[in-house]
């Protein structure tokens, strides 16, 4: 099942061409009720490579979700060049659907070159072949978050911890989440996918350390959460079929609206991009689901 998943993510990054910007992309066969955020982005940032002049590595991208889109219809993916040099491009991508605005997303490029490097230091984990599968973790808690069971599953997970319905159950909190992914399998030699996949997954997890702090989990208690904005940096080049781990945590939940930062790192502990996402999130004690 898992590498049919997979297969399924190639298919929705392989965006159909219907003009000289224009894009239009499909989702796979399973989805929640709104189109996924990480869907949506990751086909954008491949919408928007696909229209470079020239051979240039993604630095940024930043997104702002308006409206949620209908899994039952395909989207629209309409890039407006910003700008085109030899080492910069930016770009701006309009995800459509029926018409109506669902997300808009501004991606940046640049060849830097070699400069002055430094970054943080990776947390000490365990390796992830030594950690259990998501489904494992997923075993006796069908009827708890059914949403998670029945997800669609390309990339591979393995928490360092517990996710949040088992620390929930335990009567745990935890203020940090960790997690190596990869994909399900072996990814084309292309640099764009591989980036378009980390994009995908980086809209996991990154908000569960809100609720984890209040050892609150999905499922259990009753919360409301959707993404706002979301935001990621590209360091360095990624492979994402290979083990990389996402440090995720949250500095701040306010005025019903939470902050989730989080770090990729490579196997080497090197740092490969960063995360920040705000999302809505409310929790109605006394109430479950």
């Amino acid at each position: 099942m898992s590498n049919a998943d997979f297969q399924e993510l190639l298919a929705i990054l392989d965006l159909n061409r219907i003009g000289d910007g224009t894009f239009v992309g499909s989702h796979p066969s399973k989805n929640p009720v709104r189109t996924f955020g990480g869907q949506m982005m990751a086909q954008s940032f491949v919408a928007a490579s696909r229209t470079l002049a020239n051979d240039i590595a993604p630095s940024a991208l930043s997104a702002h979700f308006i409206a949620g889109g209908d899994p039952e219809k395909d989207l629209e993916f309409h890039v407006i060049r910003l700008r085109d040099e030899r080492r910069f491009a930016n770009r701006r991508v309009d995800v459509m659907q029926n018409g109506a605005l669902l997300t808009t997303a501004m991606i940046s490029y640049m060849n830097g070159g070699r400069g002055l490097e430094h970054g943080i230091a990776p947390p000490t984990v365990p390796e992830p072949t030594s950690l259990p599968k998501i489904g494992e973790l997923l075993r006796g808690y069908e009827d708890t978050v059914p949403h998670f069971v029945e997800a669609l599953r390309p990339i591979e997970w393995r928490y360092t911890n517990d996710p949040a319905w088992v620390m929930r159950d335990k009567g745990e909190k935890l203020d940090h989440n960790r997690v190596w992914l990869k994909t399900e399998g072996a990814m084309p030699d292309d640099p764009v996918l591989h980036a378009a996949a980390l994009v995908y997954s980086s809209d996991t997890t990154v908000l569960d350390s809100i609720i984890t702090t209040h050892g609150l989990s999905w499922g259990f208690d009753r919360i409301f959460a959707v993404t706002m904005n979301h935001s990621v940096w590209f360091h360095r080049p990624v492979r994402f079929d290979e083990w990389v781990l996402y440090s995720t945590s949250s500095p701040v939940a306010a005025e019903s609206r939470g902050l989730g930062t989080g770090h990729f790192f490579d196997q080497s502990g090197q740092l490969v991009a960063t995360v920040v996402q705000e999302g809505i999130v409310k929790h109605f004690p006394g109430a479950k689901r």
